[in-house]
């Protein structure tokens, strides 16, 4: 057991310092943090965003002396940034994953892998947890642009809500990434991967709306598969096992399906 935790760590160390001294990462990184910089801005202040909303409520009461309906300034403000950030996960996620198996395919290293004596499982696990890594230090400086917009609510909001919330993003985060990986360990195209993610990704998120349009229990079925529907349950500050116990098995999934298809690899090679 210690020698496959060793081994997770050595990819693990190995995958994380491929980002840090990858400019396409950082150029990631900027795009990432600019377009969200400008989500927190646009729901604050833009056009139909909640300051204005409680301005103009205001103004309308003091008017005609119409009562102003109470607003979870924070609660709304967290809600609707976390949901953003989702739909731009859509293309950040699949750029991020596409190298992690179809460049070591492109490079010729991913045979020397497949037939090293570190299991697949934990080479996935490693690759995984290292990219995974990078998109939270990603999400780090949002946290404290988040934290100053909610410091001057008054009550304080309860950090019950943020917590769930963006444990939340790093659960959907890791279930795309992981799906994203098994994609990359087929194909030596890394566009090929990011739009194979991407494509996957969406129908995961939509089919909720797919599962409403078939009557019954299948119907059903189908809507419980949505990553959308159980992200959105946790951003809303709603602690729910069900949402953790989809996203843990979309993780582990995708880490099977990786290990599997370098096994496949292995076997080709023999």
């Amino acid at each position: 057991m210690g020698i496959v935790i060793a081994n997770i760590i050595a990819i693990y160390r190995r995958e994380l310092q491929s980002y840090f001294v990858s400019p396409l990462a950082y150029g990631i990184a900027g795009i990432f943090w600019f377009i969200s910089g400008l989500f927190l801005v646009m729901i604050l202040l833009g056009p139909g965003g909640i300051l204005p909303t409680i301005a103009a409520y205001d103004v309308q009461g003091q008017q005609f002396g119409i009562p102003v309906p109470p607003i979870d300034v924070p609660y709304e403000f967290v809600r609707a940034f976390l949901d953003r950030i989702s739909w731009l996960l859509l293309f950040i996620l699949p750029i991020l994953s596409m190298g992690l198996y179809a460049e070591e395919r492109k490079r010729g290293t991913l045979e020397l892998l497949a037939t090293s004596p570190v299991t697949n499982w934990a080479v996935a696990v490693g690759k995984l947890l290292g990219v995974l890594t990078f998109f939270i230090t990603m999400v780090l400086p949002l946290l404290g642009f988040e934290a100053i917009a909610i410091s001057g609510s008054n009550p304080p909001m309860s950090p019950i809500i943020p917590i769930v919330g963006h444990l939340g993003l790093i659960l959907l985060a890791a279930a795309i990434l992981s799906l994203g990986m098994f994609i990359s360990s087929l194909t030596d195209s890394t566009l090929l991967s990011a739009v194979l993610t991407f494509g996957v990704v969406v129908l995961l998120l939509l089919i909720d709306s797919i599962s409403k349009v078939i009557p019954g229990p299948i119907g059903q079925a189908i809507g419980h598969l949505s990553l959308l529907k159980h992200y959105n349950t946790l951003i809303q500050g709603i602690f729910d096992s069900s949402a953790l116990i989809l996203f843990a098995s979309y993780i582990i999934l995708g880490i099977f399906l990786t290990a599997q298809s370098i096994d496949a690899l292995r076997f080709q090679r023999q």
